[in-house]
């Protein structure tokens, strides 16, 4: 008869195979019992919604404008709000739980790519960015996107999405639809994390479809470090390295990395590709 600990033992070895295959297939995976109550993923989705939904003269206080917008084909159909970690509001609460958890999922990729969990300082930055996302109802959603293809400049990306739907996947050259379930969040790989891992979980391409039904509303939180930061150089871990798996990418800044990014814009290739060692 097993014990409790050998049980619990065996139900995270299962989980961690569960994130690696998903990591490394789909680039992209969904939490379900994380520990954050539906009041507080509830809560933030209509704090989101009320703050959009003030007069125009309130939110002119908190404007800033999208780079992307002036280097992509297409203006997407959605207004964001930006939080850094240090800020403090309604979102409180949501904070709270979310940082817990990004250091959990950190603890499973880490497992899940083999690696001990020392690498966390070394790898991860302690450096998280909240976008909440608005999407109005459009009356022409076959002419825009809510948001256009991308890969996330970010380790990871942690997903809360309302009910409304609307998030795509690309797989094997096909768009997944992601199917909306209350209180879940979705985690996907960012170009920063493949970069480390060379290639064995992969960046998930993804794209927001614009919608007559409204307003849609989500929460990114993006594990990441300081664009501007000139000094930390990020690579293929040495760890993950060997003959039969040589480095794919160069070595970089991620200041380097976030000015390529910005001026290529959403959709085409990935940002990625241009980091590439010329042999690949």
């Amino acid at each position: 008869m097993k014990s409790v600990d050998q049980d619990d033992h065996c139900r995270r070895k299962e989980v961690i195979g569960e994130v690696r295959r998903a990591s490394g297939t789909w680039g992209f995976f969904r939490l379900v019992n994380h520990g954050i109550p539906l009041t507080v993923t509830d809560e933030i989705i209509k704090g989101i919604k009320r703050f959009h939904e003030q007069d125009t003269e309130i939110k002119k206080q908190f404007y800033s404008s999208d780079p992307d917008l002036y280097v992509s084909k297409y203006a997407n159909w959605r207004d964001s709000l930006r939080f850094h970690l240090n800020f403090r509001d309604i979102i409180v609460q949501y904070w709270k739980h979310i940082t817990k958890l990004a250091d959990t999922v950190i603890g499973l990729l880490l497992e899940a790519l083999g690696l001990e969990k020392d690498h966390l300082k070394r790898i991860f930055t302690d450096f998280l960015v909240l976008s909440g996302h608005y999407y109005p109802a459009c009356p022409e959603p076959e002419l825009t996107l809510g948001t256009s293809k991308h890969s996330d400049p970010s380790f990871f990306t942690l997903l809360l999405q309302d009910h409304i739907g609307g998030l795509q996947f690309l797989h094997r050259n096909q768009w997944v639809t992601v199917k909306p379930i209350s209180g879940t969040l979705i985690v996907n790989i960012g170009d920063l994390l493949q970069l480390i891992n060379n290639d064995k979980f992969k960046s998930a391409e993804h794209r927001v479809l614009a919608n007559r039904n409204g307003p849609r509303v989500s929460v990114a939180c993006f594990l990441n470090t300081k664009s501007s930061d000139n000094t930390k150089i990020y690579g293929p871990l040495k760890e993950i390295l060997s003959e039969e798996n040589p480095p794919i990418y160069k070595y970089i800044t991620m200041k380097e990395y976030i000015e390529h990014y910005i001026k290529k814009g959403l959709g085409g290739v990935s940002a990625l590709d241009h980091f590439k060692l010329s042999s690949n």
